[in-house]
C-alpha cells in the first residue's frame, strides 16, 4: 500500500517522541501533531494494517523495522533540508519577519 506524505508525518512524529520521550500512546501522538484523537485512531489503524507500526497490549505504538527506516529517512531528509535552509539564511529571514509581526 502507498504511504502518503499525512502516513510519512505520522511515522516521523512518531520517531520523534519514541526518542525524546521512550514509549508513546495514541493521545501523545495527538498532543505532538495537534490532532482530534480520531484522526490519530484513524492513521494508527492503517499504519497499522501496512505494516509500519504495531500496538502492544498496553496501548503503546511501536514503529516495525520497515516504519522505523521509513520514518528515519524522513527524518533525515526534514533535517537535511532544514539545515540547508538554515544556511542559506531562508529560516532566519522567517523566523525575523514572523516576530517583526
Amino acid at each position: 500500500m502507498k504511504l502518503y506524505k499525512s502516513g510519512e508525518d505520522y511515522l516521523e512524529a512518531l520517531l520523534i517522541l519514541q526518542k525524546q520521550i521512550g514509549i508513546v500512546r495514541s493521545v501523545d501522538l495527538a498532543r505532538h501533531m495537534g490532532y482530534a484523537k480520531p484522526s490519530i485512531c484513524h492513521a494508527v489503524s492503517v499504519l497499522r494494517e501496512c505494516g509500519y507500526i504495531t500496538m502492544d497490549s498496553d496501548y503503546f505504538l511501536h514503529l516495525t523495522e520497515t516504519g522505523k527506516k521509513v520514518a528515519e529517512k524522513i527524518y533525515e531528509r526534514h533535517k537535511f533540508l532544514t539545515e540547508m535552509l538554515v544556511n542559506v539564511g531562508v529560516l532566519k529571514m522567517c523566523l525575523w519577519i514572523y516576530r517583526k509581526k
